[in-house]
């Protein structure tokens, strides 16, 4: 990041079974092959500022 403080993301899901192949997937297609098998989740946000 050039200037300033930014946020990055991070989630995290155990699941009930193991996602097939799903070639260059979508977030969207990703959400909907896990549906139904989350057993639970977390997130993490992280900062980070140049000195």
């Amino acid at each position: 990041p050039p200037i300033g403080r930014h946020r990055y993301f991070f989630r995290l899901h155990a699941l009930d079974i193991v996602l097939p192949d799903l070639g260059e997937a979508s977030r969207a297609d990703v959400e909907k092959a896990m549906r139904g098998h989350c057993l639970a989740s977390a997130e993490l946000v992280g900062t980070y500022q140049k000195q």
